[in-house]
C-alpha cells in the first residue's frame, strides 16, 4: 500500500537535516521531526522502513509520523521544523510591574513597620494603583526572580 504523503528530500534538504541532527543544539521536537523526515525519505530508503519501525525507533506515535509527513508535503521543510506559535494566556504583569514592586521593596517600609512583608507590598501596590490586584504569592515570585530577600 502506498503512503498518502511520501517524503522525497532533495540533496540540499537531506544535508540540512543531517547537519541539524549532528549539531545537537536544536530543540527535541525539531530533532524528532528531522529524524522522522530522514527515515521517511523514499529516495534514500526505497520505502524499506515502515512507519511502525520509525515509530518504535524514535519513540513517537504513528499519527505523529503521518502529521509530520503531511506538514512537509503541504507546507515545506521550514514549516515542519519550526513550531507555530501556541495559544496561551498572556502574561498578566509586565516587566515594568515587576520593577515597580522591586523598587518599592527596596524603599523604606511604611511607618510602624520594621520591614516590608509580601502582603504589605501587595496591598501597597494596589493602594498606589500601580496594579488593579495582585496576590502576595505573585509578589514573592517576582522578587524571587530578582534574588531579592525581604529578610
Amino acid at each position: 500500500m502506498s503512503k498518502k504523503y511520501e517524503v522525497n528530500l532533495t540533496e540540499t534538504e537531506r544535508q540540512q537535516l543531517i547537519n541539524l541532527t549532528r549539531r545537537g543544539q536544536s530543540r527535541a521536537r525539531q530533532l524528532t521531526h528531522a529524524r522522522v523526515l530522514l527515515l521517511s525519505d523514499e529516495k534514500r530508503n526505497n520505502g524499506s522502513i515502515k512507519d511502525s519501525e520509525i515509530a518504535s525507533l524514535l519513540a513517537v506515535s504513528l499519527s505523529t509520523i503521518h502529521r509530520i509527513r503531511q506538514q512537509f508535503q503541504t507546507e515545506g521543510l521550514t514549516a515542519t521544523l519550526e513550531d507555530k506559535p501556541r495559544s496561551g494566556r498572556p502574561k498578566r504583569f509586565s516587566g515594568r510591574d515587576a520593577a515597580t514592586i522591586t523598587a518599592l521593596a527596596c524603599s523604606t517600609p511604611p511607618f510602624g513597620h520594621a520591614r516590608w512583608s509580601l502582603r504589605l507590598l501587595a496591598d501597597k501596590v494596589v493602594e498606589l494603583e500601580y496594579i488593579e490586584s495582585i496576590s502576595y504569592v505573585t509578589v514573592f515570585n517576582m522578587l524571587k526572580k530578582t534574588n531579592l530577600s525581604l529578610i
